[in-house]
């Protein structure tokens, strides 16, 4: 590739990627080195001592003092508190490269941003363009948790914009039943108020109105900041009497 595409491939910026061109091996990342007070300058030291028996905290703070550590004992036992889940402090795992299929997978993903995907997660079939279709049909192949996601995102919409509430308890058990976190958590908020949430589906009245005009009341209000009191914001906020 050329300059100009591989700085478009890869989002760095023209001068970083001129330089590293120029080179036969890129530099290596620069990390700041950890200050006595952290105890990831000592972790070697540390992990050590964790595996050959000592996992006294007291005990570790003590030799470690001994090392150079000016940090706090609670800072410390931070780092062992995750050693202790396992019990040992293992080697980290290496990293596998991944195979051609994999690859080939990551490029075929359209470019969208997460605020595009979930406007295109909740976007019915029928409103969206024929772009965006292609990109819902692609990341529903490519993604399977989009697929997924979206589907509850349309089983929502339409229960919301039905009158029988009986259809919210069955969402709210697959709702939790599956393994994503995010719709997990919003059936988990929906049941705090879930008497709430049976009323906007079963009733006509909605909320909509007073929340609009709250709205509105507080971008004049803004809009008019330092400027008057009360009655220029009556007088903005109120319509003309004739």
């Amino acid at each position: 590739m050329n300059l100009n595409k591989i700085v478009e491939e890869t989002g760095l910026g023209w001068r970083t990627v001129a330089k590293w061109l120029t080179l036969e091996v890129l530099p290596e990342r620069r990390l700041m080195d950890p200050r006595p007070t952290n105890p990831a300058r000592f972790q070697d030291f540390l992990a050590r001592l964790w595996n050959e028996g000592c996992t006294n905290g007291r005990k570790l703070l003590i030799e470690v003092r001994k090392q150079g550590y000016s940090g706090s004992f609670s800072h410390l036992e931070r780092l062992f508190r995750k050693w202790r889940n396992t019990g040992a402090v293992a080697p980290p795992a290496p990293v596998e490269a991944p195979d051609n299929d994999e690859i080939a997978t990551v490029k075929a993903i359209p470019k969208v941003s997460p605020v595009t995907a979930s406007i295109l997660c909740m976007k019915p079939r029928g409103q969206l363009t024929p772009e965006e279709a292609g990109k819902v049909d692609s990341l529903k192949v490519l993604l399977p948790n989009f697929a997924v996601m979206r589907g509850f995102a349309m089983r929502f919409r339409g229960i919301l914009r039905g009158d029988d509430p009986s259809k919210l308890e069955s969402w709210l058990d697959d709702a939790r039943a599956t393994g994503l976190y995010g719709i997990r958590r919003f059936a988990q908020i929906l049941r705090r108020d879930i008497d709430a949430v049976r009323n906007a589906i079963s009733e006509r009245w909605s909320n909509g109105q007073p929340e609009g005009q709250i709205n509105r009341l507080k971008t004049l209000k803004r809009a008019m900041y330092g400027r008057a009191g009360a009655e220029l914001l009556r007088a903005r906020m109120l319509p003309l009497r004739l």
